[in-house]
Order: C-alpha cells, then structure tokens, then sequence
C-alpha cells in the first residue's frame, strides 16, 4: 500500500482551528497484496483527560475541521473531545489507491485508534455522514464502551431501502468528475456561506487530485444493495440497535437533500429513542456542524447532563 501524508505546511494558520494534533500508527493487516502496513491516524484530544468523552466523527469530503467550532463549546462545558482525522483525511495517511479503501477497514482502522489504543469508555458518540456509518458501527461492535448515541444526517444502510436521486447523482459526480473541488464541495452543502479561508481549510489536507482516492470513493462505498460486502455486517449491526436501550437522539437538518428522512428508521426502530428530544435543526444544509454549531453543542451537553 502506497500512502501519502500532506505535508504539515499545508495547515499552517488555519481559520479558527488552534487544536494541537495527536498521532497513532497503527498497523492494517491487510494491505491488498499479503503484506500488513502501517498508517499513522490523527486526532484530536480536547478538553479535561476526566471529563466524559464525546467522540466527534466527521464524514467526507470533510475532516476534523468540520468540529472547530462545537469543539469550544463542549469544553466549556467540561467534556472531552475526540475527533479523529479518518484514513484518507485531515492529517491522517491518505492509501493512494481507491482500491486501498473499504468500509470494513475503515471501521477496523477506527477500532484500533479509538477502542484499542485510546481504549473509550462511557463516550457519547456525535456522528454525522460517514461518520455515522463508521461510528454507529463502532457502537454495536462495542457497545459496552457507549453510553448514548447523538447523529444528524447520515444512516446505518443494509442496501434495501430505495437510494435518493441527490445521493445518485452525487455517487456519479465523486466517481466521473475530471476534478474534485473539496473545499467547494463542503461550502455548496452548507446554508451559512463558508469563507474563502475556510474553503482552503477544507482543500488543506488534499495537495492534489491523487490525495482525494478516498474521498472520491466513499460514495461508492454505501451499501446500496442487499449483495454490498458491507450490507451483512451493517444487518447485524441493526440488531444490536434494535435492542438498544442507552439514548439515541437524533438531530437532522431541514435541508440535506441526501440524508432527508433517515432519521425516521432510528426512531421508529430503536428503544433507546423512545422520549428522547429529537430535533430538526432548522436552516441547516448537510453539514450542518457548520450551520448549526451552538445547537448541536448544546444538544450533546444536555444528553450528556441527563445521564
């Protein structure tokens, strides 16, 4: 496996992001031809070392960015952030091939950072877009290291539910477009107009077209049919949800196009949702860590405070 590793230059003075880094290398045993390799992982760890943890886990074509300013606000309020840099983003080693990615190791190498290596207990999980699906997935792997679930636009697919136009064609643009514009990418999924700084913020991790394979792919990588490699294990773990009794509180924007209505499923199909304060947050686009940051922050302070 080729890996790539943005150079630290790139994140020089970054708009609002003054979050020391913290890196793991981890290994990955299966590297595509036989032989095992190593990755090194950010993440960020914000916040007192005894406060509960809220683990923050961003989606694509984001990285941990997306998080600077909820970060703040949840520790103020005497938590502990974790917000890792997934595989392929931020700060993290990014494989070189679209091949070098799936979803089962995107959740490995997450379980190895965050379960193995930093060994989170009694965390509360925010997880929005992929970082649901890699999040969620972590949850019912462990779920004894959880103690509440928050998400906002984003879904646990088995591939037999009917796929969206939006989602469609945004699978089609990730995999034919000549170019990937990331920092555009995340300002047209936002209702608050990102600036030009933060659009760079966003482009930071990706130098050029060949730093992208991951995010291009991750589109292609949502079970959409019930024969996906991820669909069994994303069944099984529904099951776990199914029986979950622990919070699960969902907060979906009123304008994601992609994600709208998946909050439905977790409300109807999870115990633990039953009475929770699920909120659709208002003027509010995909990303809605950027458009709704204080709200969302609040609304994880006030699960966390509810015990």
């Amino acid at each position: 496996m080729k890996l790539l590793r943005t150079p630290d230059e790139r994140f020089a003075d970054l708009d609002g992001y003054p979050f020391a880094p913290n890196y793991v290398d981890i290994d990955d045993q299966d590297s595509g031809d036989g032989a095992s390799g190593s990755l090194r992982v950010r993440y960020l760890d914000e916040g007192p070392a005894d406060g509960p943890v809220v683990l923050c886990m961003h989606g694509e074509p984001s990285w941990s960015y997306l998080y600077r300013k909820m970060i703040p606000p949840l520790v103020d309020a005497g938590l502990r952030v974790i917000a890792p840099d997934l595989v392929g983003f931020g700060k993290s080693d990014k494989p070189s091939e679209k091949s070098d990615y799936t979803y089962a190791r995107h959740v490995a190498w997450m379980q190895e950072v965050l379960v193995d290596h930093l060994d989170l207990t009694d965390a509360t999980l925010f997880g929005q877009d992929w970082g649901g699906l890699i999040g969620l997935r972590l949850v019912a792997d462990n779920p004894e290291r959880f103690a509440r679930v928050v998400i906002g636009n984003t879904a646990l697919p088995t591939g037999e539910a009917q796929i969206s136009e939006a989602f469609m064609q945004w699978q089609k643009f990730s995999q034919e477009s000549p170019v990937f514009p990331i920092g555009q990418i995340c300002n047209g999924a936002t209702v608050t107009e990102l600036s030009d700084a933060e659009i760079a913020a966003y482009d930071a991790p990706f130098p050029d077209e060949s730093y992208k394979e991951g995010a291009r792919i991750f589109p292609s990588l949502v079970p959409t049919s019930v024969d996906d490699p991820a669909a069994p294990a994303n069944r099984a773990a529904w099951e776990v949800f199914k029986a979950w009794e622990k919070p699960l509180i969902c907060c979906f924007s009123d304008s994601d196009p992609v994600t709208a209505g998946g909050d439905k499923a977790f409300i109807e199909l999870v115990p633990g949702a039953s009475g929770q304060p699920h909120v659709t947050v208002e003027k509010a686009h995909h990303f809605l860590q950027e458009d709704a940051a204080p709200q969302l922050a609040q609304i994880i302070v006030d699960a966390v405070r509810a015990k």
